[in-house]
């Protein structure tokens, strides 16, 4: 005979949940809420810094007093309401003019109210200049020494990249020849009427984004997102590219890893299976993970003391004597800001090696040491292989943290804009005494240190997007070796 439970018990037990069950829902929504952030985090830089290269369409805005401005259309906003409508709100739109040597300033906002029309004729044409930032206007003629081109037409576009690229062999290095020096002249005619002339050789490239079909478009959007990857910076670091600073990003994280592997793994060979066990050893390994706790400017501040001023001026008076007091190795540099920041998460590295250690079964030590191997033999052929993953998990945190420090660079070697490249095929080739760009510091630059704000927003972004890649890029590279070595270690179990 089976009993069944009292109406009474089946209704004061229904409405209840089983032990635990509420706190499943709150680690489930903070889950959720975490994956929500990182989701918006990356929508925010991707929509943000990929849209800065959209070949946006030019407007040419007619107000109500006459007045014609050209330009995109950058971002707008509310500046009142009206009294007498609440429903009413005022709002203002701010456009991007460029022109800034001519007009004095790139932006402009422009009263919605004020706005008598807004055409986007095709005519207009998106130019990037070397200096002074991009020009904005209607082309009305090409001259060659003096002389006006008939037979090419202002409207084709095709035929002014040509003469574009034939006026690149005037540059010097990465100047234009001024105007009165220059071959080949464009004459610009911008919203007030007024025409300038602007040497041919002193634009980058011409956009006329109104004529633009969509593929155009997109093949315009690729090529200036390729141009961003591959060139260097100009104008204060708002144009042109990021190349150094994704070279000196790649070689840093690339130097601080060859330093920190060997040196945390070593450690925590020492601690976990040749130091006796004690108050000692307990104390280190205390001393060690608080060290992961400890502000990133104070290991810049030790690697400034010590790396830059100590072993850098030894360094300098014995092997560089010759150039002081003019230092090499005396000042910050690619070598030591590496150094600085391979102290900076040694302990990940100690931490993370150690729980590997640890996992490996003591059994397996005893067996390779009854069969007569050494005690190094052991580690080096059991222990380690076991405990790989464990190392390359410290890795990972290692390049994560890394990869995106700034602090201690501002102190040991990083600036603003590098006067000489870190490769190149002067020997010894890789510089590591000179002085290089980071991408990190590349957003603090241009994000707090530029004058012209609205211009430098974009490229905030689009740094900030391609940082979060790299580091991405770097992480998985280890994560896909890290699991490779796992399946293998598994294999070779059974």
């Amino acid at each position: 005979m089976v009993s069944t439970p009292s109406p009474t018990l089946q209704a004061s037990s229904g409405g209840r949940g089983r032990p635990g069950e509420t706190w499943v829902f709150v680690t489930a929504g903070s889950l959720l809420t975490l994956i929500a952030l990182l989701v918006g985090v990356i929508l925010l830089l991707t929509l943000n810094g990929l849209s800065v290269f959209w070949p946006h369409p030019i407007a040419r805005v007619t107000q109500n007093d006459g007045s014609v401005l050209i330009g995109q259309a950058w971002r707008s906003e509310a500046i009142s309401q009206d009294s007498s409508n609440t429903d009413a709100v005022r709002t203002r739109t701010l456009y991007r003019i460029g022109n800034r040597r001519e007009l004095g300033s790139e932006f402009q906002w422009v009263d919605d109210d004020a706005v008598k029309s807004i055409e986007h004729p095709p005519e207009v044409a998106f130019i990037e200049r070397l200096e002074w930032g991009p020009a904005l206007g209607t082309i009305r003629g090409v001259k060659r020494a003096g002389v006006p081109l008939t037979d090419v037409a202002v409207d084709d576009f095709d035929a002014l990249d040509d003469l574009v690229e034939e006026a690149r062999a005037e540059r010097i290095g990465a100047l234009a020849p001024r105007v009165d020096e220059a071959s080949l002249i464009a004459t610009l005619e911008l919203s007030d009427r007024r025409t300038v002339e602007i040497p041919l050789a002193a634009i980058e490239r011409i956009v006329p984004a109104n004529a633009y079909g969509p593929v155009d478009r997109v093949l315009s959007w690729c090529a200036s997102f390729g141009r961003f990857i591959t060139e260097n910076p100009r104008e204060s670091n708002t144009e042109g590219g990021i190349l150094p600073a994704i070279l000196g990003t790649f070689l840093m994280v690339l130097l601080m890893s060859l330093a920190v592997v060997p040196l945390g793994v070593i450690g925590a060979l020492y601690l976990n299976e040749y130091a006796k066990q004690g108050p000692l050893v307990r104390f280190v390994r205390l001393a060690v993970s608080n060290l992961a706790g400890v502000p990133s400017i104070v290991f810049g501040m030790f690697g400034l003391a010590f790396f830059v001023y100590t072993i850098g001026a030894h360094v300098d008076a014995t092997l560089f004597s010759d150039k002081l007091p003019t230092p090499t190795f005396g000042t910050g540099g690619l070598l030591w800001a590496s150094l600085t920041l391979a102290l900076l998460t040694v302990p990940v590295v100690i931490v993370s090696t150690e729980e590997g250690l640890r996992a490996v079964p003591r059994a397996q030590r005893e067996g390779s040491l009854a069969l007569g191997s050494t005690r190094w033999q052991t580690i080096r052929t059991i222990v380690l292989p076991a405990a790989m993953p464990g190392i390359l998990t410290g890795t990972i945190l290692a390049i994560a943290r890394g990869a995106g420090e700034v602090a201690p660079l501002m102190l040991t070697g990083v600036v603003k804009l590098a006067a000489s490249p870190l490769v190149d095929a002067t020997p010894p080739f890789l510089h590591l005494d000179a002085k290089f760009m980071h991408l990190g510091f590349h957003i603090y630059d241009v994000g707090f240190q530029s004058p012209n704000v609205e211009a430098s927003r974009p490229i905030v972004y689009a740094t900030a997007l391609v940082l979060l890649v790299f580091i991405v890029i770097l992480n998985l590279a280890a994560i896909v070796w890290r699991n490779r070595v796992r399946r293998k270690l598994q294999g070779s179990t059974f």
